[in-house]
């Protein structure tokens, strides 16, 4: 079977502001008070003089490029290659909360019931049982619309074809976001560049030239110790005189 990609495709005109996605979502995912897994950008100040006010509805983009996967230091945050989505392994997290600021859409959030970082998974635990996300179920005006875009007869994949939509982006970190907007998209200058944890870029830059080095001494090390194994006689003592008890054991 082939792999999805999940996505959403929305239409911001018809978006009424009336929160019922917020509130759906929020129960359904057991959300913390005082945290979001999605929200409704309000009009741009500056557009509201010449345009009809347009609210955006969004959350976690989903996106193919994920700096947040790129700053979890453990795995716990990767992309699922059946589905597209981004997902979080609370298990493996270790809510150092560095993939939070890495995400140009502020879209995560540290759970302070869990002690892990969250977000939207497009209602992961609805779609076992064949359900559409929360917020798209709940919506009166059905500004949302969520299914696979590799399938050409999915509706996302027909109004994508149909018409022209816009992903909003930030200039200095592309991620190629999975969220789609038809027509005019409302408020598109408020995502931030994302900041990656100097620290871990540090190390990981130095990884190729540094860490296969290491890796490569080791690998002569191991093998230099095993062929003084097999040239040592079998009841030949070790040289430290027998003392082989590891550091803090008694």
């Amino acid at each position: 079977m082939a792999n999805q990609k999940l996505a959403m495709v929305i239409d911001a005109p018809t978006c009424l502001d009336c929160k019922g996605c917020l509130a759906a979502c929020k129960v359904a995912n057991n959300v913390p008070d005082g945290k979001w897994r999605n929200w409704i950008k309000g009009a741009d100040p500056e557009r509201r003089a010449s345009s009809p006010v347009v609210f955006q509805p969004g959350n976690c983009m989903q996106c193919d490029k994920p700096t947040c996967v790129e700053a979890c230091p453990t795995g716990a945050t990767y992309k699922n290659q059946a589905d597209g989505t981004v997902v979080i392994n609370r298990t493996l997290c270790i809510g150092c909360g560095q993939c939070l600021a890495a995400c140009p859409y502020g879209a995560r959030f540290k759970n302070t019931d869990l002690g892990v970082a969250d977000k939207c998974d497009f209602c992961a635990e609805r779609r076992k049982f064949g359900l559409e996300p929360a917020c798209v179920s709940t919506c009166p005006t059905k500004s949302r619309k969520f299914g696979d875009l590799n399938d050409a007869n999915s509706e996302v994949a027909k109004l994508l074809k149909a018409n022209r939509a816009v992903r909003v982006a930030n200039e200095q970190t592309r991620t190629d976001p999975n969220i789609y907007y038809l027509g005019e998209p409302g408020p598109t200058n408020w995502t931030v560049q994302a900041r990656m944890p100097e620290a871990f870029d540090f190390w990981r830059r130095l990884a190729d030239p540094v860490v296969k080095a290491v890796v490569g001494l080791s690998g002569l090390g191991v093998l230099a110790m095993l062929g003084k194994q097999l040239a040592m006689p079998k009841d030949a003592p070790p040289a430290d005189g027998g003392a082989h008890e590891e550091a803090g054991h008694e």
